[in-house]
């Protein structure tokens, strides 16, 4: 049976600057469990496979993790019956107490012994399949993957597969060339056969060559199907590491990146310098006449590199774009095959590895997320398969995998801190101390932990990186990557539990490590715009854009801001001048101000602000009247706010719920879900919004709908349905966050329950 494992990790190489707090991976023990807790987990995995051919919902419920640990935790779920509302039955101190109660012991159930809320940070499609051929190339497969791994890896291709034949670029997807493409191969990399799956594969087969072929996917997916060796280095526009060599001065040197952009071409670049590829195998030598619609020896590789499937487009490249591609194709490439050029192109390429090296150091080789992971690794096998980058890279891997009712897949490398925070102030609005118990002790003691406490070694502004002491990132101290809104949130989450009692939440924390987290936000402010980016200080050169080399990404080149970002500082930074007055106070005050500005001038016409990390609207809306209400602006005194409320309420459905379809993240038009369904994540932001924005001192009866609907959806443990999945990135790639299903909710009933009873 799968266990998994808590803030833990053995061997010669893997290391941690905090003893793992946070670590949480799986592992296969054949002797684990009883005859009866087999069964229910085949029966999960059976329910989620019948409820996908009737067209259910590709998100899991996470149910193996949530298993394990309410067996482990032995909290009583279901002592406290649900109190159901009949149709005609008005809501109730009653019934929203006992909800919000059973959503507060759900989550102490499932906490985890470090302090953190596990969970699965998954859906695209494309994360997988590039690990499996780093695993392939390198020969490590069957060390790495257990046939248990294997046979999960392969339930998860086969369950997210849609009625045509192919996969999307995530699971809720409709069917594109590098999902299908990607996945194929992943499958028979897994050891399907070409008739494997009860037709499944043919089925997959048929609708990549029905669609032109893999030689028509997206680039990305060019560079890791010629690693492989299915597709050809000549059919990739050019990579040029010496990109890195440039000067500081230069207009669009590598560290105005946007961090994501450069960690992910920066392998890309080696490897396409060194024009690495695997050995061709069987397999490989089967695959070449497997995906493409005519022999592999008679494509035309040139004419491929800007071939993409329309299934596929999102962004089209730009005349400038190919231009430079075209340019460094027939002029550049040819010229440094030859002295002295040659040697500029081997001077890059220790550049690159250089900056690999540095990167995987400071990450303990988890790397900034899972792309840039499976890269690295086939660069370190290329460059040494023998040496200690490769093997410690190899020991970070189960890291990235987890498992759910619906198999294995490779998530983005968690989301531990921020589920963390998030779920700490929707414990605390509750008002339960009752329910707490060492629930807030052990999620302080994992926030304190979690805090990164150095910056990156040497001088690391000549290793593209910034500052990062005092940060918290998306995971864990380990990964040492600053991200500002989880900053902002876990500072809100010090300061929210330093004026708790100690026995509830524990110590309280040393004000310098508070001063820290605040040198970092100040930093993360445009001062043209006001508003905050996420990584690194936005870079106001929006026309680099034009040289954004994805086709299906938007936005990827120069770190931007963005009004989620922006919304969790402004609350964090009021609280901090709350506790802390003296401290930078002009600055802080100058900086909330401009912050206040930013939402204000990018709310758009129809009163919503646009989410760029959550679907959508209705997301980015929550935030900003969360900050805006902080800030003390009111419906009453800000027309932000009165046209942020008009919104919510225009859109609220006929049941009392909202519900917003991913489409609106990549056409930036506000569109409902099928049938103005109801998704209660959705619902759950809408209210917060509301409330923050000062609905209960105007008409309750859009509440009292609201919260109807979510009390009758718990479920007897206090848990909520899992339905379409809410979380997104770069407008165009939907990401599972199973933990929101939980805190929100619990957050919107809570706030409800203070507020309006």
């Amino acid at each position: 049976m799968w266990e998994l494992k808590i803030a833990e990790g053995d061997g010669p190489y893997l290391y941690s600057t905090n003893n793992f707090v946070g670590r949480q991976f799986w592992e296969f023990n054949p002797d684990g469990g009883t005859p009866e807790e087999k069964e229910e987990i085949e029966k999960v995995r059976q329910n989620f496979k019948d409820n996908r051919k009737k067209g259910g919902f590709h998100a899991c419920g996470d149910l193996l993790m949530r298993m394990q640990l309410m067996k482990e935790n032995a909290i009583d779920l279901t002592s406290i019956l649900p109190l159901r509302l009949s149709e005609g039955e008005q809501v109730n101190f009653e019934a929203v107490t006992t909800a919000v109660k059973k959503a507060v012991r759900l989550q102490r159930a499932i906490q985890a012994k470090d302090g953190h809320w596990p969970a699965e940070n998954a859906g695209p499609l494309f994360f997988t399949p590039p690990l499996l051929i780093a695993l392939y190339i390198s020969g490590t497969i069957n060390t790495i993957l257990t046939e248990e791994h294997q046979k999960e890896m392969k339930r998860y291709f086969y369950n997210h597969q849609n009625e045509d034949g192919g996969w999307g670029f995530y699971i809720e997807g409709h069917s594109t060339m590098i999902g299908s493409a990607l996945s194929y191969v992943a499958l028979r990399i897994l050891g399907e056969g070409e008739d494997g799956g009860d037709g499944a594969i043919a089925k997959a087969r048929k609708w990549i060559l029905d669609h032109g072929g893999a030689s028509s996917i997206p680039s990305w997916g060019k560079v890791y199907l010629s690693v492989l060796g299915v597709y050809e280095w000549e059919g990739c526009n050019p990579l040029p590491p010496e990109f890195w060599l440039f000067p500081s001065a230069f207009p669009f040197h590598p560290a105005e990146m946007w961090c994501y952009c450069r960690t992910t071409y920066m392998p890309m670049s080696y490897l396409y310098g060194k024009r690495i590829q695997g050995p061709i195998t069987h397999l490989i030598s089967s695959l070449r006449k497997e995906i493409h619609p005519i022999p592999f020896e008679d494509i035309n590789w040139n004419k491929q590199r800007n071939n993409c499937c329309k299934e596929d487009y999102y962004y089209p490249h730009s005349f400038l774009q190919d231009a430079l591609w075209h340019s460094l194709h027939y002029i550049t490439e040819p010229i440094v095959k030859y002295w002295p050029f040659s040697k500029l192109r081997g001077r890059s390429l220790n550049r690159v590895v250089e900056l690999m090296r540095y990167e995987s150091e400071e990450t303990r080789y988890m790397t900034i997320g899972c792309v840039e992971k499976s890269l690295q690794m086939m660069c370190w096998w290329a460059e040494n398969p023998n040496g200690d980058e490769f093997k410690y890279h190899l020991a970070r891997v189960p890291d990235y995998l987890w498992i759910a009712e619906d198999g294995m897949t490779m998530h983005s490398f968690g989301s531990q801190l921020w589920d963390c925070a998030l779920a700490t102030q929707a414990i605390i609005a509750s008002n339960m101390t009752d329910e707490y118990d060492e629930c807030l002790k052990k999620a302080h003691f994992y926030i304190r932990e979690s805090q990164v406490k150095e910056n990156p070694s040497g001088d690391f502004t000549q290793m593209c990186r910034q500052f990062t002491k005092g940060s918290w990132t998306f995971s864990d101290q380990d990964h040492g990557w600053t991200v500002s809104d989880c900053t902002a949130e876990a500072l809100k989450c010090l300061l929210l539990l330093s004026n708790m009692p100690q026995e509830i939440a524990g110590e309280k924390d040393d004000n310098a490590r508070l001063y820290e987290a605040v040198n970092v936000l100040l930093y993360m402010q445009s001062p043209i715009s006001g508003g905050f980016a996420v990584w690194e200080p936005p870079i106001p050169k929006p026309f680099l854009q034009l040289l954004n080399p994805s086709e299906v990404f938007a936005d990827i080149v120069v770190e931007k801001e963005h009004v989620e970002t922006t919304s969790s500082i402004i609350g964090a930074l009021i609280e901090f001048k709350h506790a802390h007055p003296r401290h930078r106070k002009e600055e802080i005050e100058h900086s909330i101000s401009n912050g206040v500005r930013y939402l204000e001038e990018t709310q758009w016409y129809n009163g919503s602000w646009y989410g760029y990390w959550g679907v959508c609207f209705i997301y980015g809306t929550f935030f900003a009247l969360r900050a805006l209400s902080s800030a003390g602006k009111t419906y009453d005194n800000n027309e932000a706010v009165r046209k942020g409320l008009k919104f919510l309420l225009s859109v609220q459905n006929e049941e009392g719920g909202w519900g917003e379809s991913l489409l609106s993240c990549p056409t930036e038009v506000y569109t409902p879900l099928d049938g103005n369904r109801t998704n209660f994540v959705q619902t759950s932001w809408a209210m917060l919004g509301l409330m923050f924005g000062g609905q209960v001192e105007r008409d309750l009866m859009p509440l009292h709908k609201a919260a109807k609907l979510l009390i009758n959806a718990q479920m007897d443990n206090g848990d909520f349905p899992q339905q379409e999945i809410t979380g997104v990135y770069m407008k165009n790639c939907l990401l599972l966050y199973a933990q929101y299903r939980n805190i929100f909710p619990l957050w919107a009933l809570a706030e409800y329950r203070k507020r309006v009873w």
